[in-house]
């Protein structure tokens, strides 16, 4: 039989937790976004960005879905010189590609590491959420206001609230695309989003997740305000598939992408495809991505218009580098990335 719990008793086991765990009080999505607004006519532009995205991965519109920009943002100023040439880039190619930057602030990891802008703003290990937030937002903000549709993986649903109203394309990463709590969320987003294949390089699990996020689901959340709230989804009918590799196997030649397809077709699920042209497809080698966006493209002129994207980790400078006191300007403290000068030049080959 269940024994009533006296406050004694509540008050020691709360003390008990607090042991293992702080609490820091965050402002609510509201407040954030209230202190930091989007302007009605940033709202508009958002709105027709996302309808051009899923105008392309419908295949009503056959320019080609470029996500590109750096695997994380550690430095806002580099993330806005790098935003103002994507910009001047993606006007002069417009009419054969819709180019979507990455502004990717949360940096899964598979064990430790820095989590990105929005978890440690600092880099200095202690954290600082608050700061995180509100940076960036504001630099969300900056970079859409140049004109550039903008792509974030969504790796804590709570941040969405914060920071989707700003964002036009969403990716879940490998490790959170089986994750129900990630699945539901997009079942309510209102972009289209992107769900990569699982680590191990199959599709199963995305195709899974497709589905799921095309259905209505009921699930717990936090409103507004703060306050926490039951969800009910619709279901979002925009997702497809991202194809980057996994252990050792790629996946972006033509009788691999042809598989994919027979998959998703089997599954009833959109056939779109897009190519992760990094991470296990280029084997953690930034410059693999220029012959791996052109093998890719050499498939789609062929004649395969299930591919209707790709993705590039790209920055100012080449390469990567160890976070340190001595940072080269433009250059990844994450995964490697394209130079600017490198990835101008394979945009203007495409």
């Amino acid at each position: 039989m269940n024994m009533p719990v006296n406050a004694e008793t509540l008050n020691e086991g709360l003390a008990a937790a607090s042991c293992h765990r702080k609490e820091r009080a965050l402002p609510s999505p509201e407040q954030l976004r209230r202190d930091y607004p989007a302007s009605l006519d940033l709202m508009a532009r958002i709105g027709a960005q996302r309808d051009a995205v899923r105008a392309i991965l419908q295949g009503r519109d056959t320019r080609m879905l470029i996500v590109m920009g750096p695997c994380s943002i550690h430095d806002e100023q580099a993330a806005l010189e790098y935003g103002r040439k994507l910009k001047a880039l993606s006007d002069e190619v417009k009419d054969r590609c819709l180019i979507v930057m990455r502004a990717y602030l949360e940096k899964p990891r598979t064990t430790v590491g820095w989590k990105g802008l929005l978890y440690d703003p600092e880099r200095n290990g202690h954290g600082d959420i608050e700061q995180g937030l509100r940076r960036s937002r504001m630099l969300l903000l900056e970079l859409a206001g140049l004109g550039l549709p903008l792509a974030t993986e969504a790796l804590s649903p709570l941040v969405m609230d914060y920071l989707g109203d700003l964002v036009s394309w969403t990716a879940i990463g490998a490790r959170t695309t089986e994750s129900q709590v990630h699945r539901e969320m997009v079942s309510g987003l209102p972009m289209p989003v992107g769900f990569k294949n699982g680590t191990d390089g199959s599709i199963g699990v995305a195709t899974n997740a497709m589905k799921s996020a095309g259905h209505p689901h009921h699930h717990l959340g936090v409103s507004a305000s703060g306050a926490p709230v039951m969800i009910s989804t619709r279901g979002n009918p925009d997702t497809h598939l991202v194809l980057r590799g996994g252990r050792g196997i790629t996946n972006y030649d033509a009788d691999s992408i042809a598989q994919t397809v027979d998959e998703l077709t089997s599954a009833g699920l959109s056939t779109s495809v897009m190519v992760d042209c990094s991470h296990d497809n280029a084997r953690k080698q930034a410059e693999r991505q220029i012959d791996i966006a052109r093998e890719v493209m050499a498939q789609r002129r062929a004649g395969n218009d299930h591919i209707r994207g790709l993705m590039l980790e790209s920055f100012l400078e080449p390469g990567r580098q160890n976070d340190g006191p001595d940072l080269v300007y433009g250059c990844s403290i994450t995964d490697p990335c394209l130079g600017w000068s490198q990835t101008e030049a394979l945009i203007r080959s495409l």
